[in-house]
This record gives C-alpha cells, structure tokens and sequence, in this order.
C-alpha cells in the first residue's frame, strides 16, 4: 500500500475492532449462567443487557475527552488496561452476587466504549482526509467479525463444558497482544503539517506536536468553560441534529433476540455448542458483505441504500414470525451475507455526518444515538413481551422500522 499512514490505520482498527469482537467470549456462558444457573426469564435478561450497555450510551462524554486531553492511544491503552482487569475480576472471583455481576459487566462495557471511540476518532479524522471512512470501517467490521467466527466455534463449548469465568481469562493474553500492536502505532503527520508559526486550521490539532500554531490551539483548550461552549455546535447544527433523529428512528425496534434464543435452547432443543458454530458461520457469510462494501463503498448512493435497508429490515423482521429449526437456520444463513453491507452504509453515513474538528466526539454522539436506540429497544422488548407475546412483538417491530422514512429526504450527506 503507497500510503503507510493509512495502512497503520487499517491495522489499528482491526486490532481495536479484533479486541472488541474477542469480547463476546464468555456471552454465551454467561447467557447459560443468567438462565440455567439463576433462573432468570427472558425479559430480566434483557433488562441487565440494557442496563450493562449504558457506558454505550454516553459515548459523546468519552469523545469529549478523547479530543481534549491526552491523546488517543493513550486513552485506547487505558481501556485495554482497564477491560485486562474486568476479566481477571470476572475469571477469578469465586461467586460474584447478581449486583455485583452486573456492575462489572457495565464497567466492562465501559472500557470498552472508550476504545471505541478512540479508534472511531481516529477513523474520522484521517479517513475524511483521503475519502476512505467507508474503507476503514469495512476493514473494521471484517476483524469483528473474523472474531465473531472464533468467539461462535469456541464461546458454545465452553458454554457446554466450562463457565463464563474461564470465557474471561482467556481473553487476558489477547488484551497483551492488542496493546502491544497499538504500541507500534504512530501517527504519520501529513506533509502540509510541518512547522508553521500560525494556526492552522482546525484538525491540526490531531497532531498537536506538528506545529506551533496547533500547540497555541491546545493550549487555549485549557479553558474548560469555553471549550464546553465550543461544542455547542453539536446541539445547533441541524444538519447534525437531522442525522441523529435519522439513527434514532431507524434503530428503534422493540427487540425479541433472546425470547428467540429461549426458544432455541428449550423448544429446538439446541446446544451451546451448536448455536455458537452456527454464529460463526454467519459471521463468516457476514463477511461477504463487508468485502462487497470495501469495493464498492464509495460509489454507492448512500441515501437510496437507506431507504432500501429500511424496507429489507422490515421485511426479515417480518420473516420471524414463522420459526422453525429449519427456518431459523436459513434466515441465520441469508440475513448474516446482507446484513453487514447494510450496517457499513449506516456507519459511513454516520462517519460522513461528524463535524469538523470534534470527529471523535461527534461521531460518539452519533453512536450514543444509536446505542441508546438500542437499549429502548431492548428495554420495550422485555415490556412488551410478557404483555403481548412474541408474534405481536415481532409485528410492533417491523411497524417500527417505517419510521425514520419521513427524515430520509431531509439528511445531507457529503
């Protein structure tokens, strides 16, 4: 590859994103655990996922410090740190109380939303620079998912024949390793930002050593109230806002995944070890999509890809309400190979939305939108479902997928 800054890139982001996948290790056990072991119902079980997933949520608060202090890495080896110590609490503590359980899992959750932001702002920031957002996050996605294929051949048999806790030392040398690559990460500074006695424009600050005019930026950042001020922008721009509702809307669907997954266990009679092989060859199939996206990403119409992933999403929504185990295998086997191609078109659209010079901390809002979709979601699956059941939850669900169509003409998308 000619550009080696951008090939650092690319390895800093599968590593992040590898690390991130690796994480769902212990899921499935802890999933067994939550079920066989302390005998909670679906909808509790969905509660503690929505209540676990909070630090997803505030992302912007994350963002926020990852573009005003330190840098970047610093803060993504924190994190690795930080989620290097939730699994040796979580592997080796003898019995950990429900309260507790949930605690750490949230701080988990935490550290690792923290990376995340770190490796989506650098995303951001350099991909804008050379038109490769779309590049960047297919390659991201990719190393999610290769993990997501080891964590579904090997996360069922330890469901099956171990417990959560070795799921999570055994991700204590992986966290080595990723902080180790990270380590050989630098940033190249681009050659328009050598020197220069002036300020530079806003996203020199990305490489605050390059020149004394970004260092006359940072130094101006220590003024807390008036940078807190500057970001108001994030709460005025309303090409921003639109795109927030958008993800809103669009990611809000009342979820039913693990009434599903109940019905797998108790009703089809599956293994553990079962459905975590079939997760991993849907995270295989799913790669398909991501490798079409990196091809094609950039010429696509990103705006008509939405409007056709709403109608696709509602459809495949639709297509639960007839499941068998014949059924759940195949629509496990076409959704997974279109299902990341239409992820990435989002997470593009939501790259390209990000306002200048607050990447990581608008992308993180962006993202917070999305996670925060995500946990109502959940939060009104549990509700619902023990009121209405399964089949007109899956109904309410595909209902609801119409209803950021009236913002689709209203986004602009650069």
């Amino acid at each position: 590859m000619k550009n080696k800054n951008l090939l650092w890139i690319y390895i800093l982001s599968a590593s992040i994103y590898f690390a991130q996948g690796i994480e769902s290790l212990p899921c499935l056990s802890l999933f067994a655990y939550l079920k066989e072991k302390l005998h909670l119902d679906a909808s509790t079980i969905m509660y503690i996922g929505s209540i676990t997933t909070l630090a997803w949520i505030i992302k912007p608060i994350w963002g926020y410090i990852c573009d005003q202090y330190l840098s970047k890495k610093i803060w993504i080896n924190i994190s690795l740190l930080g989620s290097l110590l939730v699994c040796l609490c979580l592997g080796l503590m003898p019995l950990i109380p429900l309260t507790l359980l949930v605690i750490m899992l949230s701080i988990g959750n935490l550290t690792t939303a923290f990376r995340d932001v770190g490796a989506d702002g650098i995303m951001c920031i350099e991909g804008k620079q050379v038109n490769a957002c779309g590049s960047i996050q297919s390659i991201q996605w990719i190393s999610i998912t290769i993990a997501g294929i080891f964590v579904g051949l090997v996360g069922g048999y330890i469901a099956d024949h171990f417990n959560y806790k070795v799921g999570y030392l055994s991700l204590i040398p992986i966290y080595f390793i990723i902080l180790w690559i990270v380590s050989k990460y630098r940033t190249v500074v681009p050659k328009n930002r050598t020197l220069n006695k002036e300020p530079c424009e806003e996203t020199c600050v990305s490489y605050p050593d390059s020149c004394e005019g970004c260092q006359q930026v940072v130094n101006q950042k220590k003024n807390i109230l008036s940078t807190i001020l500057s970001y108001r922008e994030l709460f005025i721009d309303k090409r921003f806002l639109i795109a927030c509702l958008f993800i809103f809307l669009y990611n809000f669907n009342p979820s039913f995944g693990v009434p599903l997954q109940f019905i797998e266990k108790n009703n089809f009679g599956w293994s553990w070890t079962f459905m975590g092989c079939l997760g991993a060859i849907t995270s295989i199939l799913s790669i398909i999509g991501a490798i079409v996206y990196y091809k094609i990403g950039q010429k696509i119409n990103i705006k008509k890809w939405l409007f056709y992933s709403v109608l696709i999403g509602a459809s495949t929504t639709l297509c639960y309400l007839y499941f068998t185990p014949t059924s759940a295998i195949i629509y496990s086997i076409i959704f997974s190979t279109i299902s990341l191609f239409i992820f990435l078109n989002v997470m593009t659209f939501m790259a390209k939305s990000t306002i200048s010079g607050k990447e990581a901390t608008s992308f993180a809002l962006l993202c917070g939108v999305n996670n925060l979709a995500g946990s109502l979601s959940g939060i009104a699956g549990a509700y619902l479902f023990p009121i209405i059941g399964l089949k007109y939850l899956i109904i309410i669900s595909a209902g609801t997928s119409f209803l950021c169509l009236p913002i689709l003409n209203k986004l602009e998308i650069k």
